[in-house]
């Protein structure tokens, strides 16, 4: 497998973004002289990113060990088995919790609110990672206004947005210049981020087909979290600097899934450490970015891209990472990621990463003392602290009113899902989640993956909850306070126990 015997240095992994600003003066066959299409994302602007951590991990990753979703006291099996069990692990902790959708439906609620007022006939839909649920705590929320106008009111939305108290003065911007002119902002009361387009009613087409592959491969979403939060980290998630979007992260996940070499009904119950690796494998090392393209539509199939020419209007040219849009076969997703060849090399590292750590031979490999995936994926301190902030500051926060439109997808989230508090750190252990890995079934979204039991042991175990949690939360009402001025003030993070996890 032309793999090296020595292990790889998990600074390696985030130096990719480093190299991506240095390398990249081409795209689509144009040479760029100036520098424009250059990565020029502000220094804070991404809470999830692990720049630096090689040299300084105690700033990044210091506080919280960056493994918070490993169970305290839970028996993780060894090698690849561990890595499937972190991975059920890390989709439970970073799915949003009830308190984080509401808050979206919130802001979503409020904008729509400005636009109607000033618009009657404007219609607000939603689209992207929050339509589909497939969002982590720090994603976009994907927002279109459908209506008629002379000129796209762009400069008008970004100065109501200034007088109705949304965004703070330097938290707008309004890209007028793009291909699909959108307004960005922050909101100012939850720090959620905003994208605002118009007329572009293929969004919501596409969010609907995501959602119907999500029911055919039920391991995609898990997939799809995972590596949504490796390219977050290393600043490769948006195009506009160069890396893939999360559309064509998913539908490049759904295309190996459709080639996958096993029948769909044993992809229900896949390994998904072995899904991983393979997926990187297959992107990192073994697909022909020159020559093959990707079709999802008719069962899914590999396309030549002379073929896929024939159908492309206006001249244009198969991009380096070729996606025919499923909705428009004339349309390529990927056409504007310039540094697909920075996510090529970033996926055969952690490629060579995962392989070398579920190695029989390697003493690393004992995933209840060494945290496997945490080689190639943290979550920063940051985010732990913005999402214990979200939490405390937003708990009672109310469900948007009858007739928004987040209200349409405010069951995606929480309906199947126990509510997950997020008070504790480097854990999210439940009360039966200290008995051992094997045998038990792979847990789903909001289940312990050791909850078959007894129903008189699950009630005794409520009700010795139900008293901790009494105790507990008197000492989380007297720090409540407390944390909350730590983050908007930050000051140094507070202490708390941790389960210690050792990187290989």
């Amino acid at each position: 497998m032309n793999i090296k015997d020595t292990d790889i240095d998990v600074e390696a992994l985030n130096t990719i973004n480093t190299q991506n600003q240095a390398n990249i003066t081409i795209m689509n066959g144009k040479s760029d002289n100036s520098n424009n299409f250059l990565p020029r994302r502000r220094k804070f602007d991404n809470r999830a990113s692990t720049r630096g951590m090689g040299r300084y991990p105690e700033k990044v990753v210091g506080e919280f060990g960056g493994c918070p979703w490993r169970k305290e006291n839970y028996n993780y099996g060894r090698g690849i088995i561990g890595l499937h069990e972190e991975i059920e692990h890390f989709y439970e902790y970073m799915s949003p919790t009830k308190v984080e959708h509401r808050i979206r439906g919130d802001v979503i609620h409020r904008i729509e609110k400005i636009i109607v007022s000033m618009w009657p006939d404007a219609q607000v839909q939603v689209f992207g990672s929050y339509r589909t649920g497939l969002y982590l705590p720090t994603s976009d929320i994907d927002l279109v206004v459908i209506g008629k106008w002379s000129y796209l009111p762009l400069r008008t939305l970004e100065k109501e947005f200034l007088e109705h108290d949304i965004v703070e003065v330097g938290g707008i911007k309004v890209l007028d210049k793009a291909s699909v002119p959108i307004v960005k902002l922050t909101d100012k009361k939850t720090e959620v981020k905003v994208d605002i387009s118009f007329n572009m009613c293929n969004g919501v087409k596409s969010a609907e087909l995501i959602k119907r592959y999500m029911n055919e491969f039920p391991v995609l979403p898990k997939l799809v979290y995972v590596l949504k939060q490796f390219l977050l980290e290393r600043d490769l998630n948006e195009v506009f600097t160069g890396g893939i979007s999360s559309y064509s992260l998913i539908l490049m996940c759904i295309s190996f899934l459709q080639l996958y070499h096993r029948p769909a009904d044993q992809l229900r119950n896949a390994n998904l450490g072995v899904l991983l690796i393979e997926f990187l494998e297959l992107y990192g090392r073994k697909f022909n970015y020159m020559q093959t393209g990707i079709r999802i539509r008719d069962g899914g199939r590999y396309i030549n891209k002379d073929e896929m020419q024939k159908d492309m209007l206006d001249g244009h040219r198969p991009s380096l990472l070729c996606i025919e849009d499923p909705l428009l076969s004339t349309n390529d997703i990927g056409r504007s990621s310039y540094g697909v060849l920075q996510v090529k090399r970033a996926f055969d590292c952690a490629y060579v990463a995962l392989t070398n750590a579920v190695n029989p031979l390697n003493m690393y490999r004992d995933c209840t003392r060494y945290s496997i995936l945490s080689r190639i994926v943290r979550v920063t301190d940051d985010v732990v602290r913005y999402r214990r902030w979200v939490e405390q500051q937003f708990r009672r926060l109310r469900s948007p009113p009858l007739g928004s439109p987040s209200l349409k997808y405010s069951k995606v989230i929480g309906a199947s899902r126990s509510p997950r508090s997020l008070s504790s750190s480097g854990s999210t252990s439940s009360v039966d989640s200290a008995a051992s890995s094997d045998g038990s079934d792979p847990p789903s979204r909001g289940m312990s993956p050791n909850n078959n039991i007894h129903h008189k042991t699950q009630q005794k175990s409520h009700l010795r909850n139900t008293v901790r949690t009494f105790k507990n939360n008197k000492n989380q009402n007297n720090q409540s306070n407390f944390i909350n001025q730590n983050y908007v003030k930050h000051k140094r993070p507070i202490k708390n126990n941790r389960c210690h996890i050792e990187i290989g």
